[in-house]
């Protein structure tokens, strides 16, 4: 119980704060209201933008031979860098959005394929960029693979996660050009990090499936006027540039100054690197699902460790952010939260929602890769990636359009 005075001064702090609230409510009121309307309208005006533009789902089938370094696909991805620009009506009147892609890589029973989601008004730009840079390959409308499935706890378990990086992201993580790809070394000599997705994505056994899916678009910084946001979001290549410098100052400045090391050069290098390629903001998903019976939790440590390649002690990595369990049962009681958690990532998944609504930065906040760190982590592989599983073309369906760039 508390004592009496205590109890009077509690009382009477509590009355002068509603007294004063209640004195400037014809202020606070109308501009709470306000800001709350504004964000219902930008929200309802942005949905429809989102339902409006459509979208398709493309898939690519591999040519028998691909002799490309994944620089191709940094060349790809560098068309794709639309950043848009807005302004006060556009952003609050109209409720324009910027345009994202998705590339997923999917195994259904160890058949692995390669898709690319986007809007429909996109189609030509990616159909074309990717005949300009791998001949042969073969692209044409599918039809989307999360259509048939619905969330089933019992018939078809899953388990869901989205990644994030282990530093933070002014730090690349580990890139083709790490591996020594950029100098096209001949089939046998090259290391290729992306193989081992892909082994693993072919060694899904019967009643098995893997989705891995990523979203992504053009990183600018944000302001009030272009984002709805009353805080102002910074450029990321700042951030970038300040960490570069207390690199350089720690050794150059410090209590003894000397060169930096082999280890901090190299560091310091890839920063710089980095800095120098187009920025997108991008969030990774991966789902293990199987029919009941057939689920094996091999399944689950497989995807987890799927992204370890290309992560480095010095540099950047992936690790798991939030995931569909939990870790003791007396957190979800009769599985309730769970359930709720797979619906929610199961829908999100099957509408690429993750920038905008309704499924907003769910279970995880965007970080930045550029376009080398992207390209390595999807691009079409080489004869290095001996997955007998692989989505492959037999013959060119249609030629590429005549109008591609030289």
């Amino acid at each position: 119980m508390l004592p009496p005075a205590f109890s009077e001064l509690t009382n009477e702090f509590f009355f002068r704060t509603f007294k004063l609230l209640y004195s400037f409510s014809a202020v606070w009121v109308p501009l709470v209201l306000f800001g709350l309307l504004l964000n219902l309208w930008i929200r309802y005006r942005r949905t429809e933008n989102i339902v409006k533009s459509g979208s398709v789902l493309l898939e690519i089938k591999l040519p028998k031979e691909i002799d490309k370094s994944p620089l191709a696909m940094e060349i790809i991805l560098t068309s794709l860098f639309q950043e848009g620009k807005n302004d006060y009506i556009k952003t609050f009147w109209q409720g324009k959005i910027r345009p994202w892609f998705t590339f997923e890589l999917v195994s259904i029973e160890g058949k692995v394929r390669f898709f690319v989601w986007t809007q429909p008004r996109f189609r030509q730009l990616i159909e074309s960029q990717f005949y300009s840079q791998y001949p042969g390959v073969e692209i044409y409308e599918a039809e989307d693979y999360t259509k048939g499935v619905y969330h089933d706890p019992v018939n078809l378990p899953f388990w869901g996660t989205n990644f994030k990086l282990t530093k933070a992201d002014v730090y690349p993580i580990m890139t083709y050009v790490d591996y020594g790809l950029d100098q096209n070394p001949d089939e046998e000599n090259k290391i290729d990090p992306m193989t081992s997705v892909l082994e693993f994505l072919g060694s899904v056994k019967k009643g098995e499936q893997i989705w891995l899916q990523i979203l992504f678009r053009a990183h600018r910084k944000d302001t009030f006027k272009d984002d709805a946001r009353f805080r102002e979001k910074s450029d990321w290549t700042e951030k970038g540039k300040e960490e570069i410098k207390k690199k350089i100052d720690e050794v150059r400045l410090g209590e003894t100054p000397r060169p930096p090391t082999k280890g901090e050069a190299n560091v310091i290098a890839a920063l710089e690197r980095s800095l120098s390629k187009f920025p997108f903001e991008v969030a990774i998903r991966g789902m293990y699902m199987a029919k009941a019976g057939s689920f094996d939790a091999i399944g689950i440590t497989g995807l987890i460790g799927s992204f370890r390649q290309y992560s480095s002690r010095t540099l950047n990595g992936f690790k798991l952010s939030k995931f569909t369990d939990f870790d003791y049962p007396w957190q979800d009681f009769k599985r309730m939260r769970r359930s709720a958690r797979e619906k929610k990532f199961l829908n999100a998944y099957k509408l690429r929602s993750f920038f905008y609504v309704p499924y907003k930065h769910l279970f995880a906040t965007p970080f930045i890769l550029n376009t080398e760190e992207l390209a390595t982590i999807f691009h079409l592989p080489g004869q290095v990636a001996a997955t007998p599983t692989l989505s492959k073309a037999v013959s060119r369906k249609s030629e590429p359009p005549a109008n591609l760039p030289i």
